[in-house]
């Protein structure tokens, strides 16, 4: 990873902000889109520390689940979720436990710390860039305008 990487650059001034890992990926999602929604970024805090400081699924897979099904999710009473919204989430979990998961020891944000503070600041960056990375290619594959968030046909 390139220190002077535009994303790295950005997870820096919203981490000086004091936003979480899942609050961080899903704010620059929306900023790539035009968008701005404090209250879908303040939902998103529940996923900090892996699911409310409990250590357990790291929020940068947590979060790039969420990210998938604000793409092809259900928002609406009239909308229909894609209905490959799921296979991408198991996509994205799959990947996260090749690359991520099997580097660290596991998926839980405690294996990853490995009881070490600083592990955040070296590993999180790397992990949140990945995982926004993998997310962004898989809907990508999947048709979607990665600025509109529609599909694209």
């Amino acid at each position: 990873m390139e220190v002077l990487d535009e994303g790295y650059l950005r997870l820096l001034e919203l981490a000086n902000q004091e936003f979480s890992c899942s609050q961080m990926l899903m704010q620059m999602c929306l900023e790539n889109q035009g968008k701005d929604n404090p209250e879908l970024i303040r939902a998103m805090g529940g996923l900090v520390g892996g699911l409310g400081y409990s250590g357990k699924l790291c929020g940068a897979l947590s979060s790039g689940a969420c990210l998938l099904s604000l793409y092809a999710g259900k928002g609406l009473s009239d909308e229909v979720a894609d209905s490959r919204a799921n296979s991408m989430v198991v996509e994205l979990v799959e990947w996260f436990e090749r690359d991520i998961g099997s580097q660290y020891g596991g998926i839980d944000c405690l294996d990853i710390m490995n009881n070490n503070p600083r592990n955040k600041i070296e590993r999180c960056p790397h992990i949140l860039l990945l995982t926004n990375k993998t997310v962004m290619e898989i809907l990508d594959r999947h048709g979607y305008d990665l600025v509109t968030g529609r599909l694209e046909y």
